[in-house]
This record gives structure tokens, sequence and C-alpha cells, in this order.
């Protein structure tokens, strides 16, 4: 068997990074692809391997020479790279398809070893290697039927998205059979080439022959294996963190993206927090058929956001404030606040980290559940001349949640010595009280009470962006709507809110089964040797490690082996070398999957 390597292309998309050199020779981690793939090659002991090489070849040759390849190694020179697709590279080699069985691959791809293993040891002489599509993807999908057949193949013009839960992606590596070559894929190529010429894919000869009555080509699914093709520099970046060579280097790389984890194949995130069982199917389908108009409009300005979001939370207009997520509000909030703040840690970092540290006061709970209620925190800050208090409640990340009634005593305290309480709410729906302050008679009580919510969190919509502050101090809301900009909001977000009251009930039903499949997450994890499970009232529970394995070892293993991402809480809680993780709740199929992974893991 001979490996086939077609890297003639430019690669404009990587930009600079092909200015100088091939699209081949960008490097990932210091290792550039073309030096990776041949010496993935190299280990399968082929009798040669053939590239088609064209913009930048002389450069390419001289550096492969470079490398200390042992398999001989053949050129083909496309002159016309510039002017031609891939057909035309392929066909250039093609009686070397005729002369063996090939191993066809294209140079801008990046894949762990067992790729190529599982394509070799399948027995199935002709194959081509596909994995379930999946949002990041791009390019020639295929549908498969029962026994692996290739019923069709769809190039990317040809892609129906409501077709997307039968899609294969094709992942641009083949096996071909020497026969295979001889009797189909050679002369289908010179028909095709001569027909309609050589600006077009080979993958079209293929989709040619998937059309006739016996198929020859059978699909080889992956099952997890880790690849990805790289066009641009965000794909070049994914990439970088995904086969990062060090482990605690590229979890580090994945922690520190904060999100766009769909890009991550087959990657579940505990980390980030959303309420798995919200929007329903109806609201989506109704934001998809406004879709068109969505895209093309502009949002409303401030004053309609705010009318809105007065409609769906009960608050007048004039102490409403509609964010593009809760954290722009919160910087705009924090900009304005002098004086001595009170904080309790262990908590949402957010507010802290855009505080100044001295003017911070600090109420650590002692408590080993980190738990606390309004006297702790009456006892601790009176005294200390704090003009602020923040807190979460719902807390984050253990969950600790205070009664509506004795908040109602902390807003007053609060009050009677003349400090601004700021209460993030972010999680108080998912709480068995579900006691929100967030009441016109509430907020026009107390004018030093701030209320801020992050919709994303509680309502399942990350993606939209919108949070609100609410408050009867007038002067506060009308300053932080002049600093924010006119469509601080996008019109999916504005429509969101405008179809949102509708869908009141499905929300209850699925705070209801969030509420019982956490309290199913807790009771399992629970059970598991090694693990602490504590109460919560928010979407997550935070777990103490007490095996002896530290929270660091814990992420790490199971974002590489299990592929689940969770919250390593080893830089947030310092505490007599203790060791935590959030865990966010999920569906139960996902979350059985994480405690399956837990107790291996924990077992080992």
């Amino acid at each position: 068997m001979q490996g086939l390597i077609l890297a003639a292309g430019m690669g404009k998309r990587l930009k600079d990074l092909t200015q100088e050199n091939t699209k081949c020779m960008v490097k990932v981690n210091g290792v550039t692809l073309i030096d990776r793939v041949l010496h993935q090659l190299e280990k399968l002991h082929l009798s040669r391997i053939v590239i088609v090489v064209g913009y930048k070849g002389e450069k390419l040759i001289d550096y492969i020479q470079t490398l200390g390849i042992q398999t001989p190694i053949c050129y083909v020179d496309n002159p016309i790279y510039h002017k031609t697709n891939n057909i035309y590279s392929l066909s250039l080699a093609k009686e070397y398809l005729l002369a063996d069985d090939t191993l066809l691959l294209e140079s801008d791809i990046i894949f762990e070893d067992s790729v190529l293993e599982i394509l070799l040891k399948d027995p199935r002489e002709t194959l081509a290697l596909v994995d379930k599509y999946e949002s990041w993807m791009d390019g020639t999908c295929v549908k498969l039927g029962e026994d692996d057949s290739i019923e069709a193949f769809v190039p990317g013009k040809k892609f129906v998205f409501e077709d997307i839960p039968v899609y294969y992606k094709t992942v641009n590596v083949y096996k071909f059979s020497k026969q295979f070559s001889e009797t189909y894929y050679v002369p289908f190529l010179d028909a095709y080439s001569k027909a309609l010429g050589n600006n077009e894919y080979y993958e079209q000869v293929l989709r040619v022959i998937t059309m006739l009555d016996e198929p020859v080509i059978k699909a080889k699914k992956l099952n997890g294996q880790l690849w990805y093709e790289i066009d641009d520099i965000q794909d070049l970046d994914i990439a970088s963190s995904m086969f990062a060579p060090d482990t605690d280097e590229k979890v580090a790389s994945i922690q520190a993206r904060y999100g766009g984890y769909w890009r991550y194949p087959h990657l579940l995130d505990f980390c980030y927090l959303v309420n798995p069982y919200f929007p329903p199917q109806r609201l989506i389908n109704e934001m998809k058929s406004n879709f068109e108009t969505l895209l093309t409009q502009y949002p409303s300005g401030m004053k309609v956001n705010s009318l809105l979001a007065s409609k769906n939370f009960g608050v007048c207009p004039e102490h409403i404030l509609v964010g593009n997520g809760a954290a722009e509000l919160i910087k705009y909030l924090m900009e304005g606040i002098t004086g001595k703040v009170g904080f309790i840690r262990p908590t949402f970092e957010e507010y802290f980290n855009r505080y100044h540290e001295k003017d911070s006061v600090v109420y650590v709970p002692q408590d080993e559940n980190f738990s606390y209620d309004v006297e702790d925190l009456m006892e601790y800050f009176d005294g200390t001349g704090i003009g602020t208090m923040i807190l979460i409640n719902p807390d984050n990340p253990s969950g600790n949640y205070i009664k509506r009634e004795n908040m109602l005593r902390l807003v007053k305290w609060c009050g009677e010595r003349e400090i601004r309480i700021i209460i993030d709410e972010s999680f108080i729906d998912f709480s068995e009280e579900m006691g929100t302050l967030i009441q016109e008679e509430i907020v026009d009580q107390y004018p030093n009470l701030v209320l801020m919510k992050s919709i994303s969190k509680s309502y399942g919509i990350p993606g939209v962006r919108l949070g609100i502050l609410v408050s009867s101090d007038k002067e506060l809301v009308a300053g932080m709507k002049k600093e924010a900009a006119i469509w601080n909001i996008n019109s999916f977000g504005e429509f969101y809110m405008q179809i949102a009251e509708k869908y009141k009930q499905d929300y209850l039903d699925a705070l209801g089964k969030l509420k019982q499949e956490r309290e199913n997450l807790r009771r399992k994890l629970s059970a598991i040797p090694g693990l602490r499970a504590i109460p919560s009232q928010a979407n997550y529970i935070l777990a103490e490690i007490t095996c002896g394995m530290t929270a660091k070892e814990l992420t790490k293993v199971l974002l590489l082996k299990y592929n689940l991402f969770i919250k390593d809480l080893s830089g947030k809680i310092q505490l007599d070398g203790k060791q935590f993780v959030r865990l966010a709740v999920r569906n139960a199929r996902e979350n059985d999957r994480l405690i399956e992974a837990l107790s291996e893991a924990l077992g080992m």
C-alpha cells in the first residue's frame, strides 16, 4: 500500500501564515502539518508516499527532505494549481493510483494515529472515512445506508440543513484498492474531467460512482477519534488546543476559551451553566421561522427593550435595564462603585475581579459546605464601613440559598445603614422556593436594592446574551442606560423577550424537571467513594474530592479520557488543601455519563 497526499493548494484563508509557505507547512504546536502526517505514514511501512505539490512546491520539497523520512517519496507537480481544484491534482497522480492500493489524504487535516489504524484494520478494500456531522464541520457530507453503503455525496452547495441528523462528514481520508482505481475511479475521473473541466473536486467523481447499482465504496465511521480540518486561523487555534502535546497545556487552553465548546468534537460541557430543559422546541421553531427577519433587520433601541423586559418581569420600565448578558451590566455597575465593598467568597468572581482589592471586605464562611445566613453577614459586616454589599443567591459555586423573608431582612438592615446591596439572582429560579425579589413593590420600597439576573443561565439561551438589572434608584439605572450602547441587544435577544411570556408554563415545567434531576445527580454523586456532594439550590453541585486526587488531576482525566469538561475550583477555593470541583446539572442521560466517568476516574 502507498500513501498519496494532495498538497498543491495555496491556503489563502490562512492569510499571512501561507504568504511564504504552503498550507501544509503551517505549524500546530510547533510541528508542521506535513511533518506530522509523514511521520504517521512512516509508521505504516508503506511502499511509497506520493505528494502532489503546486504552490511553493520547491520550498515544500526542500523542507520534506530535512525530515528524515525513510519511506520513498515521489513528487507530482501541478503547475497550474492557481487555476484548478483538487480533481486536477489527483488526475496528475492517476498512474500511481493504478499501481497500488492507496491511502488518499488531503494535507490540511490533523488527526490522531488511531484514525489511520481503524481504516487499515478494516478488511473492506475501499472505504471513505466519515464522522457524524457536527456544527463545526464544513464541506462534503454523505448519507449512509444501513450497511454503511454511501447513498449520496452531498457537496456544500447542495447541503440541506433539515437533513443534518442523517449527515456524516467526509474526513478527506480514503482507502482505495488498486482494483477500485483501475475499474472505477480513474476511468470516471478521466470522463468527469473531460466533461466538466479541471476546476472541480475529486469527491464529485465518488459521487457519480455511488450512483451505480452496485455500491463499490463503503463508509468507515469514526467513533470519537480526534481529527480537525484547518482552513483558517480559527481552525488552527482549535486544533492547537485539541492536539497540544502537553496535557496540562491542553486543559489550560480549553479552560481559557470560556465557551465555544460546540466546536470541540464530542465534548460534553459540565462547566458552564444553563438550563438543559428549556427552551422548548416550539420556542426554538418560532425563532427559526423569524430568522431571516431577525438577521437582516436592526433591533430596537434601549427604550423598547426596557419595555419588553418590564413586561416579562413585572417592574416599571424606568426600573429595569437590559444588558448584553449580565456580564455587560456587571461591568457598568462596578465601574460606578466607590468606597468599601463587602463580598462573600468563594463566589462568582466577576464582581470581585472588577473591584480593587484594597477596598474589598471579604467574608469567608467557616462551614464545611460554605453555607451562611443573614445573621452571619450582618454580624461580620456590621461596623466594617462598607458602602456596598454584593452577594449571589443561590451562591456560586456552593449553591447556598437564603430564603426570601431573610433576604428582605438583610435588605432592610443594609438600608438602615445606608449600604447599597447588590443581589445577583441568576440562579434563583432553580431554588425550591423561587423566592425572587424582582417585584415592583419590593423594588419601590428599597431604593438601596439592586437586583441582577442572567437570562442565559436560567432560560438556557447563553448564545442570545441577555441579562437584566432592576432598581428603583432611577439615577443609577438612567446613568447605566446612558453608558450602554443604543443597540446593546441584538434582534434575536429582543425577539426572545417579545415571545417569552407565551412559554411561562413550559419554563415552570423545565424548572421542575431540573430540580428532580439535580436531586438524582446529588444522590448518585454521594454514592461515589472519594466524593462528597454538597446540597445545592442551583443548577450545579459543589463536590469535594476526598480520595487524595486533586481537582486539577480529576479535571484533566475527565477531559482527556472521557471528553467531559468540569469546573476546577483550585483557584477559587483554597482551604486547608481541600479539593473541590463544580458540576453542572444536565439531563439524565448526560449526568449518568458523568457518574460513570467519575466512578472510574476516582477508582483508579
